[in-house]
Order: structure tokens, then C-alpha cells, then sequence
């Protein structure tokens, strides 16, 4: 087997319990987003895009529908023999099988995975961020800096930097100080959960911290600071592109409305750096002939009878007549009866709403209408 420079580990077992319904029955890697897209989407099609063929994509929680989805990888040309993308659950080992205990742990686990591709480098990737990005521009600063660890930072507003994992970094960018969301953050410079490894310096932290009696076996909470106790070469790689979080409902909504709002910070549309979907073949959009759509996005197998404003409508949903859809996301396979209203809402996927409901969110809250009907 051929040896890789750099391979791609995705963690993506997260339960995402802040997203309320939209994960009661799917993990939040798999979660619908922008009408044709999941979630998953963003990270997969940045390693391709920047020529990683391998990725391991860790799974844990309510797997299934994920599965499916990423199928043989096909879909974002990863479908390939030496290398290509695997699924990799918790297992059964000699002393039984558990799940995983955190971040680190998850890694440790798959060691022997990684071992199999001999990889000088390994790409740790979150499969719940919205960005695109060149990991091999942070690549090449991993090693023209020879760096053990490069953390991919971005800067976020100081009255913001308590809500993340803060990286306190010398004018050379070598990292002096890792706080977790510190009361009063001295710098701004927060971590995007995308982090490149020398192979052989993780592989020692994650056996040192399998043994360690007192740890959390998480990245930022013990490898990093550890690492950094040990004086290894962590460095900062700047990001200053659209990313997201979106880790709460909220987060979820408006990342999406950006799709509308800010089409040239968030532009997954172009050819270049494209996002790739392994969404179902849809037929084209049938619009009737009273239905109004004003500052849209209207997907595939869509079917609009009603009013369409500043709304996003997945993949096979459906809007009918005289209902009137507003500031919302109505995610895949969703039906809206007639005469209905939503505003300021999600409706979950698949879900079949009666005719003459009000969907409106709260004051101040956006909520999620419906528990999801998942189908690939």
C-alpha cells in the first residue's frame, strides 16, 4: 500500500443535543442543510478539493442514516483503491467494546487504521463546521514551520472569544497558551476544531493519554495542553473565510439564511472548490401557476402551489396552495399543507403538516416544527 502524506480523520459521532429534533433520530454530520446539501458535505469536499483521498470518518451516535449517505464515497470522488473513505464505529476489542470517551479517544481507537496507511501527517477534522477551505495551504505551514501540531485559528470578536478554545500565539505564530473558553481571553483567536498532526508525535500523545488516569481524552482539553507542556512546535494557521458553527439551532438557521444574505462570504455555488452531495436524483421544481417565490432558494423535486419568501426549500418539499412559507428552511421531503403559515421556522425533514396550521416561532427564538422522517 502506498504511503500517504496526509490522511483525514472526521470526527463525526457527535449526538448534538443543542440542535433539539433536528437530531433525535440522526447524527449531526447527516443533518439536511442549504435545501440539497448535509452537513457532512463541507468537510468531505474540502479534503477532495484539496487532494486528500483518504478519510476515516468516525461514527457513534444513530449512525445509520450517515452511512447510507456517505455510501463508497462516490459521490465526492473518493471512491478509490488505495485509499478512499471509510466508516469507522466503535468496535469490540479484547477487552470489550465501549464507546468512545472523547475526541483523543475516538483517534486512539482507530490507531491501527491510521498505522495502515503510514501517513507522515494527520488531517483532524469536526463534521458539524460550515467552510470551505485549502488544507493544503495549512499543510504547507505545517511543514515550512516543522510544526508537531498546527491548530487552524480564526478571529472572532473579543466580546466572543469566552464562547471558544482560545490560542494565545508569539508575533511568529508559534501557540504559548491554550485557554477553553476563558472569562477573560487574552487573545482572539479561536480554534476551528481543524487541527494537523506529525503522525508519529500524535501517535505518542494518544498512547500516553490512553494510560493517563486523569483525562478527559480530548484534544483541547488534554492533548493540546500537554503538548504544549512538553514544548513541542504548535503553531497557528490563519483562516479568513465563512465558518461556521453550528451547533445550535439558531447557529443552524442563520449560517443558512447567509446562503441568501451573504452569497460572496458564503458562495458554495461556484465551480472552483465546489461542495459535492450525494442527495437523491430529483426531478425539476414544478411551480403552479399561482404560487409567488421572492428571494429563494428552491432545490430539486420541489413542489410550490403557495407563497415563497427569503426561505430555503429542500430537496422534494412540498408548499401548498395558499399556504405562505417566510424566513424559514423546510427541510427535505417536508410537506406543508394548505393554507398554512410559517414564519421564522424550521419544518423537520419529512415531516407532513395538516392543512390551516401556524408554524411561527416565538419571539426572539427560532424552533423546529416536527419530528423527522428520515428517508435517503
Amino acid at each position: 500500500m502506498k504511503k500517504k502524506q496526509c490522511i483525514a480523520m472526521l470526527l463525526a459521532g457527535g449526538q448534538g443535543s443543542r440542535l433539539g429534533r433536528l437530531t433525535t433520530n440522526i447524527a449531526k454530520p447527516a443533518v439536511s442543510f442549504g435545501g440539497k446539501y448535509r452537513i457532512i458535505d463541507f468537510g468531505l469536499s474540502n479534503c477532495v478539493n484539496s487532494g486528500i483521498d483518504t478519510v476515516g470518518i468516525l461514527v457513534q451516535y444513530k449512525p445509520l442514516v450517515l452511512n447510507k449517505y456517505v455510501g463508497t464515497g462516490e459521490s465526492w470522488d473518493l471512491a478509490v483503491a488505495d485509499g478512499g473513505v471509510h466508516i469507522l464505529p466503535p468496535y469490540a476489542g479484547e477487552t470489550g467494546g465501549e464507546w468512545y470517551e472523547g475526541t483523543a479517544d475516538a483517534i486512539y481507537h482507530n490507531i491501527d487504521f491510521i498505522d495502515m496507511y503510514a501517513p507522515e501527517h494527520v488531517l483532524i477534522l469536526s463534521g458539524d463546521h460550515i467552510y470551505k477551505m485549502d488544507y493544503n495551504l495549512m499543510l504547507e505551514e505545517h511543514l515550512k514551520k516543522d510544526a508537531d501540531l498546527t491548530v487552524s485559528v480564526i478571529e472572532v470578536p473579543w466580546e466572543e472569544a469566552s464562547r471558544f478554545g482560545i490560542m494565545t500565539a508569539d508575533e511568529e505564530g508559534n501557540i504559548v497558551k491554550f485557554s477553553e473558553k476563558p472569562k477573560e481571553p487574552d487573545s482572539n483567536l479561536a480554534s476551528m476544531g481543524i487541527y494537523i498532526f506529525r503522525w508519529d508525535a500524535l501517535r505518542k500523545a494518544l498512547l500516553e493519554d490512553h494510560e493517563a488516569e486523569k483525562t478527559g481524552h480530548d484534544f483541547g482539553g488534554d492533548i493540546i495542553p500537554k503538548m504544549l507542556a512538553e514544548q513541542k512546535k504548535l503553531i497557528v494557521y490563519r483562516f479568513e473565510g465563512y465558518w461556521r458553527d453550528v451547533g445550535t439551532v439558531k447557529s443552524y438557521y442563520d449560517s443558512q439564511m447567509d446562503l441568501m444574505d451573504d452569497i460572496e462570504e458564503i458562495n458554495i455555488y461556484t465551480k472552483e472548490n465546489k461542495i459535492f452531495s450525494n442527495s437523491n436524483m430529483f426531478p425539476p421544481q414544478f411551480i403552479g401557476p399561482d404560487a409567488n417565490i421572492r428571494d429563494s432558494l428552491i432545490c430539486n423535486g420541489c413542489t410550490v402551489y403557495g407563497t415563497v419568501k427569503h426561505s430555503i426549500l429542500g430537496s422534494g418539499a412540498v408548499v401548498g396552495a395558499g399556504s405562505v412559507i417566510e424566513d424559514s428552511i423546510i427541510l427535505p421531503n417536508a410537506i406543508v399543507g394548505r393554507d398554512c403559515v410559517v414564519k421564522n421556522a424550521i419544518i423537520n425533514e419529512g415531516v407532513v403538516t395538516g392543512d390551516n396550521e401556524q408554524m411561527v416561532s416565538a419571539e426572539g427564538k427560532i424552533e423546529v416544527f416536527g419530528k423527522a422522517k428520515l428517508s435517503i
